[in-house]
C-alpha cells in the first residue's frame, strides 16, 4: 500500500509539474505573440505613411496614373526585428462610385444608373439589385420593387462593405461586384486604370472589345489626358463625346493594404487616402 500511495503521489506531482511548465510555456508563447503583434501594428502603420508619402510624390509628378495598382514587398524593414511588409496601393478611381447613381437631392442620374446596371450585367448579376441599391441611397421611401425600402438606410454608403446589408446582395454577389465598386471619388471613371468590367459598362456603345482596345492602348502608353482616348481605334465622336463627362486619366484617392508578418503572427492596416494625404477610411486587424 505505501508504495502504491508513493506512486500515486509521484504520478500527481509529475502532472501538477507538467501542467505548471505547460501553462509557463503557453503563457510566456502568448506574451511573446503579443509583443510581436504590437511591433507589427506599428511596422504596418509605417506602411500606410510610406503608402500616403508614395501617393502624394506620384501626384505631383504627373497629370496621369498608371497603372492602377502598386505591389511592394520589403524584405526586414527594420534592423532590430526580422519581419517582413508588403504594400498594395490601388487606384480607387479605377471603380465604379456606387453613390453616383443617385444625385443628393435624390434623384437618379440616370447615366450613373445605366452604368451600374450594365456592369450588373456584364458580371452575370440579376439587374433588380439596381433598384434595391438606389432605394437604400435615395432618401424617400418610394419603392422601386416591392420590399426594396423595407430596411433602407436611405442615405450614402460609407463603405462598399455596407453593400450586404442591402437586400438582393448576397455573398456571391458581393464578391462579383466588390471589386469594381467604390464609395470614394468624384465616380470619375480613370481609364488608365480601370478593369474590362468598368470600361465595358461606362455607355451602351461600349463593348467588351472597345474596352479590351482600351487596355492594350494604354500599356504602350498611358493616357495623359482624356481626348486621347479619340486615338483608339473605333472611339468615335458619337462614341467618345457622351463619355468625355464621365472619365479621368488620375486618380485621386487610393486604397491601401500594409501587412506585417513575423512567424505565423500578422497585423494588416486598411486605409483610403487621396492625394493630398487626407485619410477617409482606416481599419486595422
Amino acid at each position: 500500500m505505501a508504495l502504491v500511495l508513493t506512486l500515486m503521489v509521484m504520478v500527481l506531482i509529475t502532472a501538477m509539474v507538467t501542467e505548471f511548465a505547460y501553462g509557463v510555456y503557453t503563457g510566456t508563447n502568448n506574451l511573446n505573440n503579443w509583443y510581436d503583434s504590437q511591433r507589427l501594428s506599428v511596422l504596418a502603420n509605417s506602411g500606410i505613411a510610406i503608402a500616403s508619402g508614395i501617393i502624394s510624390e506620384r501626384a505631383g509628378r504627373g497629370n496621369y496614373t498608371y497603372p492602377g495598382f502598386v505591389d511592394m514587398e520589403i524584405e526586414s524593414p527594420s534592423k532590430d526585428f526580422d519581419a517582413r511588409m508588403n504594400l498594395r496601393i490601388l487606384d480607387e478611381n479605377s471603380k465604379f462610385n456606387i453613390n453616383t447613381i443617385v444625385y443628393p437631392n435624390g434623384a437618379i442620374n440616370e447615366g450613373a444608373y445605366n452604368t451600374f446596371r450594365k456592369l450588373l450585367s456584364y458580371l452575370s448579376v440579376d439587374s433588380s439589385v439596381a433598384y434595391y441599391v438606389a432605394d437604400w441611397i435615395d432618401s424617400d421611401a418610394e419603392e422601386r420593387m416591392a420590399g426594396s425600402e423595407k430596411g433602407a438606410k436611405n442615405a450614402r454608403l460609407y463603405s462598399v462593405d455596407e453593400l450586404m446589408l442591402i437586400k438582393g446582395i448576397d455573398k456571391n454577389v458581393y464578391e462579383k461586384l466588390s471589386p469594381y465598386i467604390t464609395v470614394y471619388g468624384d465616380g470619375l471613371i480613370n481609364i488608365n486604370s480601370a478593369e474590362k468590367p468598368v470600361l465595358a459598362s461606362l455607355s451602351e456603345k461600349m463593348t467588351d472589345e472597345l474596352a479590351q482596345r482600351i487596355i492594350d492602348y494604354r500599356k504602350a502608353a498611358p493616357f495623359e489626358d482624356i481626348s486621347q482616348l479619340q486615338k483608339v481605334a473605333g472611339f468615335n465622336l458619337e462614341i467618345y463625346g457622351p463619355l468625355s463627362a464621365g472619365i479621368t486619366v488620375k486618380g485621386k484617392y487610393f486604397h491601401v493594404t500594409a501587412s506585417a508578418d513575423l512567424g505565423g503572427v500578422k497585423r494588416v492596416v486598411e486605409a483610403v487616402i487621396g492625394t493630398g494625404e487626407e485619410i477617409k477610411y482606416w481599419r486595422e486587424f
